[in-house]
């Protein structure tokens, strides 16, 4: 399965000037655990929850800072045609839980541990429902 089918597309983003208090706010109301930093339509880093706790309430006043200042270095991204076992080597080889997808440099997605823990369960729910139904009653 190609990781564009399991990818968002709906994926919240800001700039590298963002200043960190709106980094906060944007994760509050969006609902989510990052935010990826682009600079036009290409992904340059990530900001997570954890990169705000930890970096920006520990390095200076958070209204001094802006995306740039906390943002995970070493943004590890996934092709767009990548599978869903490249995913998860990738996120296994690089300790993330979140990949944005890229095609051709762009940014097209991202896709989390959350969503490839759903996709497993799913899988395994239509599993479990092919023994069940081939099993003898008991």
């Amino acid at each position: 399965m190609p990781v564009t089918d399991l990818a968002r597309s709906d994926v919240v983003t800001a700039d590298l000037e963002t200043p960190v208090p709106d980094l906060a706010e944007r994760m509050a109301d969006e609902n989510v655990g990052s935010i990826v930093i682009t600079e036009g339509d290409e992904p340059v880093g990530i900001v997570t929850d954890r990169d705000l706790a930890v970096r920006a309430l520990t390095d200076a006043a958070p209204t001094d800072l802006v995306a740039e200042n906390v943002l995970s270095e070493d943004l590890v991204t996934v092709p767009a045609d990548a599978g869903f076992y490249e995913a998860t080597e990738l996120m296994s080889e690089h300790g993330v839980r979140r990949l944005p997808v890229t095609d051709g440099g762009d940014l097209v997605g991202i896709v989390t541990a959350d969503d490839l823990h759903e996709l497993l369960a799913d899988e395994q729910e239509q599993f479990a429902d092919v023994i069940r139904a081939q099993r003898p009653a008991y």
